[in-house]
């Protein structure tokens, strides 16, 4: 694989349940950390319209036709925004690879989404439908899933577009610019 390819790491900003919405940035970068865009728009805060708003911002984006990879800090934005990341590849036409820090607490998830929804079953079968995999790094494991790739290819485009650390760099810069928007100045990892 080039080293050149974009990917667009998605990532949500700092936000209270309380609140409507929350921003949403997503970072256009070659694996080799060189950044070419930034794309910002919102979605509900435990809302339903992730997977579309993140196809929209993707789709319409003048780097659509040569991103390779769509990185997302997790399986959903703003709290239990749930993406459908197998809709989103099928929407975009491009692989989905998520990322976590920490295994997900699947359990809890699901205490939480009957305690908060009413329609906790249908944002659960979207979460349980993918994959986990532990991705071993130089650190600490991360942990993904993706649609529209393989898991040895997503783990080629996570190690190119890893700099330092065990966060790619498209989703580390997503981070930092949303917490950066939303607070006046960056803070926390990835």
């Amino acid at each position: 694989m080039k080293k050149e390819i974009r990917i667009i790491g998605i990532d949500d900003g700092p936000f209270k349940f309380e609140q409507e919405k929350v921003i949403i940035i997503g970072v256009v970068m070659r694996a080799v950390g060189y950044i070419e865009g930034v794309l910002r728009r919102e979605v509900e805060v435990d809302g339903d319209d992730a997977t579309e708003i993140v196809s929209e911002m993707v789709n319409s984006s003048k780097h659509h036709s040569q991103l390779h990879a769509i990185m997302l800090d997790g399986i959903a934005l703003g709290g239990f925004n749930v993406i459908d990341i197998k809709v989103l590849h099928r929407n975009t036409g491009i692989p989905v690879i998520t990322i976590t820090r920490d295994k997900p607490d699947l359990e809890s998830m699901m205490a939480v989404l009957k305690k908060k929804f009413s329609d906790w079953k249908r944002k659960w079968d979207i979460i349980k439908d993918n994959e986990l995999y532990k991705l071993e790094t130089k650190h600490n494991p991360i942990y993904i899933t993706s649609a529209g790739l393989n898991i040895q290819e997503a783990e080629e485009i996570i190690k190119l577009s890893t700099i330092r650390g065990v966060i790619p760099e498209p989703l580390r810069i997503a981070h930092l610019i949303a917490s950066g928007v939303v607070r006046g100045e960056s803070y926390g990892k990835a």
